[in-house]
C-alpha cells in the first residue's frame, strides 16, 4: 500500500489514545504552574504566619509591612523543651499541628520574644487545636513575668459564621488580656464558662461566645493542650 494508514477517529483506540495524550499534556502544564507559584505561595504563608504572631501582641500589620514589624519587635525565636531547656531548631518553622499530637516530654516548644516600644518584653507561644467544624489555632503572649497574658489571637478554619467563627473577633479575644495563668502559685490555663458561670477551681476565665460553646471550649482546650507543657519555661520566667 502506498502513503500512511490513517487512524481512524471515530475508533475507540483514537480515543483513548487521545485522552491519555491529553492527560499528560495537562498534567505537565499544573506542575509546571504549581511549581511556578510555590515560592509566592510558601511566602504568603510565611507572612501570614508574622501576621499572627504580631496580632498576638496587639501590632496590627498587613502584607506590605508585616516582614519589617516582624523584624523590628520580634528580637529571639527559640525552642524549649517540657523542662524549660532551650533545645536545637527554628522556632518559626515547627508545625505545631504535629507536635500538638505528640506526649508533652517530646515536644518542641516554640518561643517568639517581642520587644515593644517601650522596652517590654512579651512571650509569644503558638496554640493549635479543634474546634467544631476544623481546625483552630492562634497565638498568645504573656508578659516577661510568666504569668499573665498581655494578648491573644484565634483563627479557624471552617467554624460557623457569627458563632463559632467568633473566635477571631477582638470581642472574644481581648476577654484574655490580663487573665493569670498561675493562681496562688499554681498554674491554671484560663478557661471557657457560659456567661454568669465561674469555674470551681479558681482559675481565671473569659466569656463563652453565646451560641458557639463547643467551639469556645476548643479554645479552651486548646489553651491547656498547649500552654501546659511550657510550665517549667513561665517558672523560670518568674524567677
Amino acid at each position: 500500500m502506498k502513503g500512511e494508514m490513517k487512524m481512524n477517529k471515530q475508533s475507540n483506540v483514537y480515543t483513548v489514545i487521545y485522552a491519555a495524550v491529553m492527560v499528560v499534556v495537562v498534567a505537565a502544564v499544573l506542575a509546571l504552574a504549581a511549581l511556578a507559584l510555590k515560592p509566592a505561595q510558601t511566602q504568603n504563608v510565611r507572612i501570614d504566619k508574622m501576621k499572627q504572631i504580631l496580632s498576638s501582641v496587639n501590632i496590627a500589620s498587613d502584607a506590605k509591612d508585616a516582614e519589617d514589624l516582624y523584624k523590628k519587635y520580634i528580637v529571639d525565636s527559640y525552642l524549649v523543651d517540657e523542662q524549660g531547656n532551650r533545645v536545637p531548631g527554628d522556632a518559626f518553622l515547627v508545625d505545631v499541628a504535629v507536635q500538638v499530637k505528640r506526649p508533652a516530654g517530646e515536644r518542641e516548644l516554640p518561643v517568639f520574644v517581642c520587644r515593644l516600644d517601650d522596652g517590654s518584653e512579651k512571650y509569644i507561644f503558638p496554640m493549635y487545636g479543634a474546634g467544631l467544624w476544623g481546625p483552630i489555632w492562634g497565638y498568645v503572649s504573656v508578659d516577661a513575668g510568666g504569668d499573665t497574658i498581655y494578648g491573644a489571637y484565634f483563627a479557624h478554619q471552617g467554624e460557623t459564621p457569627g458563632l463559632g467563627a467568633e473566635i477571631e473577633k477582638p470581642a472574644f479575644s481581648d476577654q484574655y488580656q490580663g487573665k493569670r495563668l498561675f493562681i496562688d502559685g499554681v498554674f491554671k490555663s484560663v478557661t471557657v464558662e457560659k456567661k454568669g458561670q465561674k469555674p470551681v477551681d479558681g482559675a481565671d476565665y473569659v466569656d463563652a461566645i453565646s451560641g458557639g460553646t463547643i467551639t469556645s471550649k476548643g479554645v479552651q482546650s486548646m489553651m491547656q493542650n498547649c500552654l501546659t507543657p511550657y510550665q517549667k519555661f513561665l517558672e523560670s520566667l518568674k524567677k
